[in-house]
């Protein structure tokens, strides 16, 4: 019988393990899609794990141990589903952990998503995330201005930092076509594993793609948007704010194909 799990160091998670977990807010996490048991972009997760670690807690668990973690959740579950694995420091938090305390892991398991169908509209909010860099948890405010964003019509938010640079959006990366490159927002953001993978193919396909500052002034003469995260390369974006974005099905088109030139791997 296959289930979904919520592991701690590779074994079943207790009451008493996730108990002091459950209000908690000092950790990071990467989220990912499997599919037939394996994971697009695999080392760039483990990257993204390994450097977030080391920006919070100065030490980050053994890639080979992760993946051993991985693998244990992914044999009690279905072939495609989602898997979220968060790294935390059992010192908790409000505290300076000693030398000797070690990140440990939580990696839980449900069902597999595919994201919205869109197009998307996004209300623009002047917001930064702290430390923009890392995947972590606790963000009040991501949740915050979806919320406030689908009280006035729209579908979810787009970030815009102090600047006037639109950044990346509550869950979202954003990606933007000019008619003939990719256009990737230049700003303090995390970068999406996703991002990455379409990054890398996209250069195998010979595609250009520009990193520059895109403000809300810019969009009119943009050919196109999308958001993507981990459970989508693209979804369309018709609209930030008042601005609309025209349809780009080539460029959708060319972001999910890129992503599926991306192999799975298992971990």
């Amino acid at each position: 019988m296959t289930s979904f799990v919520v592991q701690r160091n590779g074994r079943t998670a207790t009451a008493e393990d996730l108990t002091p977990l459950a209000f908690a807010g000092y950790a990071h996490f990467t989220a990912m899609q499997v599919r037939g048991g394996r994971i697009r972009g695999l080392d760039l997760h483990l990257e993204r794990l390994r450097t977030a670690s080391a920006e919070m807690f100065g030490r980050a668990v053994a890639d080979d141990l992760v993946r051993a973690h991985l693998r244990t959740a992914l044999e009690a579950g279905p072939d495609d589903l989602s898997l979220t694995a968060t790294m935390y420091s059992p010192a908790g938090e409000f505290t300076v952990a000693g030398a000797d305390v070690e990140p440990e892991t939580l990696v839980r398991t449900g069902p597999a998503a595919s994201g919205p169908q869109g197009p998307l509209a996004l209300a623009a909010v002047a917001y930064e995330r702290p430390l923009p860099a890392v995947k972590h948890v606790g963000e009040v405010g991501k949740t915050y201005f979806l919320r406030q964003a689908a009280d006035q019509g729209f579908d979810d938010a787009a970030f815009i930092d102090r600047r006037g640079r639109l950044s990346e959006g509550t869950i979202w990366n954003l990606a933007f076509w000019d008619g003939s490159a990719v256009v990737w927002p230049a700003a303090e953001m995390l970068g999406g594993t996703t991002m990455g993978i379409l990054r890398r193919q996209l250069d195998g396909l010979g595609v250009p793609q520009r990193v520059r500052e895109v403000t809300r002034a810019d969009l009119p003469a943009l050919a196109g948007g999308v958001v993507m995260n981990s459970w989508t390369p693209g979804v369309a974006v018709h609209r930030i704010g008042s601005v609309p974005l025209p349809d780009a099905p080539d460029f959708l088109e060319l972001l999910h194909r890129a992503y599926e030139s991306e192999p799975l791997v298992a971990p």
